[in-house]
């Protein structure tokens, strides 16, 4: 692969944030359309006023930032007390003790933990089984390191006892030499959360198969009413590589501090602090600080937060459900992944129409895998009045597109 080629894989245009750097002029060339009045609601990322950081942060900000330069250079895998508190507490949440000197890293975001995870892992050649659809950082990032990418279909619209990723594909990508299997729990785009009984079938296989693990539990907190989470790293049966992933930044709303963390085999976590050293040195010193109210939220503010997210869940999938979107349930996090129906325009023309004709940002579904363009991605931690608004102009978007995808068509033809 060539550099150009390994710099395109990493395209950022549908990025949060990104969706400025969209062009729009040629979509003159299509239709001028209507325009439909409405608050703009920019669902690629969470809204932080909406839903603002966990209390005491800017706090626990401030006293890192007091701290000075104790604070500001701290080891490369993160200040050695943050780690000692956030080893206890995570290994209290995820179900298996955890070395705070040897078996964690503080990272730059969790986005910056899955570089270092697969940099450590990912060699030109090797094999990487990716479930499709999945996190989009997934796919770019297994190309940049110039591995192989080995799908896995995920079932994600069927009955509970069906869904998951297809384990006898997985055990196939096992034997035909995959060493390295990377996936998100609760899974984004959908919002599915894997069973117990495909967490250790996952893990049982990868033991047997001498495969490295790197799961992103990033929304493993914000389990929706009679959800059930399992830890990986809480199986019986392991393998001997394993990389946990997880970070504050979305149900706690703490994105802004680019915060991470890593947990697991001790070789990977070293080779990850050699990659980050070179690459950012540490996770931003005086952010680090803002882990110490990570797990220690007053008492009842994760239920309430869960309880508002979970009532904008319903009501969109109500919204869309009604307008024949097949939509999974999600389980846990804040993402939903409607499927729409055949429109007269391509997946990212219509993402781009949203956003200029409705004020709507999503994020297109080609993002997750390849053959996702007829699904749209929608981060829902927003301002509820607002999202349920937005929904329903992305449904009245696609009714108009519809309806006109005779008439484009048959201009096209002419």
């Amino acid at each position: 692969m060539t550099l150009d080629e390994k710099f395109r894989a990493l395209e950022a245009d549908n990025a949060p944030g990104q969706e400025v750097r969209q062009g729009t002029d040629d979509l003159d060339a299509i239709m001028r359309g209507e325009k439909l009045e409405g608050i703009p609601v920019d669902f690629s990322h969470g809204d932080v006023d909406a839903f603002p950081p966990t209390p005491g942060s800017l706090e626990a900000w401030q006293n890192g930032f007091d701290k000075g330069g104790r604070q500001a250079y701290t080891e490369y895998r993160g200040d050695a007390q943050i780690r000692a508190g956030l080893a206890k507490r995570l290994a209290g949440f995820t179900g298996s003790p955890i070395s705070a000197d040897r078996e964690l890293i503080i990272t730059p975001g969790t986005q910056g933990a899955l570089f270092l995870a697969l940099g450590a892992t990912v060699t030109s050649g090797t094999k990487v089984a990716v479930v499709e659809p999945d996190y989009f950082a997934n796919r770019k990032l297994v190309k940049f390191f110039d591995g192989e990418i080995v799908p896995i279909p995920l079932n994600y619209l069927g009955s509970p006892s069906e869904n998951g990723p297809d384990l006898d594909r997985l055990e196939e990508a096992f034997k035909g030499g995959t060493k390295v299997f990377v996936f998100s729990t609760p899974n984004n785009p959908t919002g599915l959360v894997y069973s117990r009984s495909v967490i250790n079938s996952i893990s049982q296989l990868a033991a047997a198969h001498d495969v490295t693990l790197i799961v992103d539990q990033l929304y493993s907190r914000m389990l929706y009413s009679g959800e059930v989470y399992t830890h990986l790293r809480a199986c019986d049966e392991q393998p001997e590589d394993l990389i946990t992933i997880m970070g504050p930044s979305k149900t706690e709303s703490l994105s802004g501090f680019r915060l991470g963390a890593a947990f697991g085999t001790a070789k990977l976590i070293e080779r990850m602090e050699r990659l980050q050293a070179i690459v950012t040195l540490r996770a931003p010193g005086y952010n680090q600080a803002v882990l110490d109210t990570w797990f220690q939220e007053p008492a009842g503010w994760l239920e309430q937060r869960i309880r508002e997210h979970e009532a904008i869940r319903d009501e969109l999938l109500e919204i869309f459900r009604a307008a024949d979107f097949p939509t999974a349930t999600p389980q846990a996090g804040s993402y939903l992944f409607p499927k729409l129906p055949p429109l007269g325009v391509e997946a990212n023309t219509f993402v781009k129409l949203l956003r200029r004709q409705a004020a709507v940002t999503v994020t297109p579904g080609t993002e997750f895998a390849p053959g996702f363009g007829d699904s749209i991605r929608l981060n829902f931690s927003q301002n509820h009045a607002a999202a349920v608004a937005a929904a329903g102009r992305i449904v009245k978007m696609v009714e108009l597109y519809r309806k006109k995808a005779g008439v484009l068509n048959a201009d096209a033809a002419n």
